[in-house]
């Protein structure tokens, strides 16, 4: 049997017109599905697939007066799960390190609060959040993964003392980056380089 990735992956809205103009106007991913479903119980649920590349979908649904799904409801997954902000996330290939600047300038020239270049030593990345409150990531990798890497080893110090801002260097090698991360939850530091799990608005 062989893997083939992922077909879609499905998530929820309280506002999905506000969620298509963040996807496609700010993130250009087009809806490529879209449907009503209406439900005998009475109410109804919009659902639409984003294109996100490579035959990868992402989908939303809002439901509307459905008995027994309530009317409000934390969608942001983490603040309502009552855990980091980096546990349940979503990353977009960016394609390379040029491209993930590229889409970092592009992201905060549309008014979105995204952090700085971080530096994982095998991988380099940028975190945002949409309209519902989900933890998004542009992702690229700098190098090939290895036997090393696919071996389970302490590789990370964390702090589960969320209180105040901590200025960290986040690049591993070279010049450091200077960079602010608001502690709403850990901090951790990865051979060098350090990444806030809380709030992804820089400062």
């Amino acid at each position: 049997m062989t893997n083939k990735g992922f077909s879609h992956i499905g998530l929820s809205t309280l506002d999905l017109d506000a969620t298509c103009d963040f996807y496609e106007g700010v993130l250009g991913f087009k809806p490529v599905r879209c449907d009503i479903v209406a439900i005998r119980e009475g109410g109804r649920i919009r659902h639409v697939f984003f294109d996100t590349g490579q035959g990868q979908l992402l989908a939303f649904m809002e439901a509307r007066q459905v008995p027994g799904i309530p009317a409000h409801y934390d969608t942001g997954i983490n603040r309502g799960l009552g855990v980091p902000h980096a546990f349940y996330h979503f990353a977009f290939e960016a394609g390379s390190e040029a491209q993930l600047e590229g889409k970092r300038a592009e992201l905060l020239a549309k008014g979105v609060d995204v952090t700085e270049v971080v530096d994982h030593d095998w991988a380099k990345s940028i975190y945002f959040k949409d309209p519902n409150g989900v933890q998004l990531e542009y992702c690229c990798y700098t190098r090939a993964l290895g036997e090393d890497d696919a071996r389970m080893q302490v590789r990370a110090e964390i702090s589960v003392r969320g209180s105040g801002s901590t200025r960290t260097a986040c690049s591993r090698r070279g010049p450091a980056i200077r960079c602010r991360w608001p502690a709403e939850g850990p901090t951790v530091r990865v051979k060098g380089s350090a990444h806030s799990f809380g709030s992804t608005t820089t400062t």
